[in-house]
C-alpha cells in the first residue's frame, strides 16, 4: 500500500509542476489525502476527491475525480482546491 500511495502523491506532484501548482506542504496531509483517493479508487473504480460526496450517478461523479473539475475555479478563488491537495504558487 505505502507504494501505490507513494506512486499516488508522484502523480499528484506531476500534474501540480504540468498545471503551475504546488501539494500541500503537509507530509502527513498529502499521505492521508492519497490513501482517501486510494480507497476511492478500490471501492468506486475511480479516484474522486476526498472532499467530494459520490452519488454513484456516473455523468454528475465523472467531475469529481481528482484533480476535480471544480478544483481551477476553487484555486482562483481561496488559492487552494477543497481537500488542500493542490495550492497555487
Amino acid at each position: 500500500m505505502e507504494s501505490e500511495i507513494k506512486k499516488i502523491i508522484e502523480e499528484c506532484e506531476a500534474y501540480a509542476q504540468e498545471n503551475g501548482l504546488k501539494l500541500n506542504d503537509s507530509a502527513e496531509m498529502l499521505e492521508g489525502l492519497a490513501k482517501r483517493l486510494l480507497e476511492n479508487e478500490k471501492k468506486y473504480g475511480a479516484r474522486y476527491c476526498p472532499c467530494r460526496v459520490i452519488k454513484n450517478q456516473p455523468e454528475i461523479d465523472q467531475k469529481n475525480i481528482c484533480p476535480c473539475f471544480y478544483s481551477k475555479e476553487e484555486l482562483e478563488k481561496t488559492g487552494h482546491c477543497l481537500c488542500w491537495l493542490f495550492l497555487k504558487k
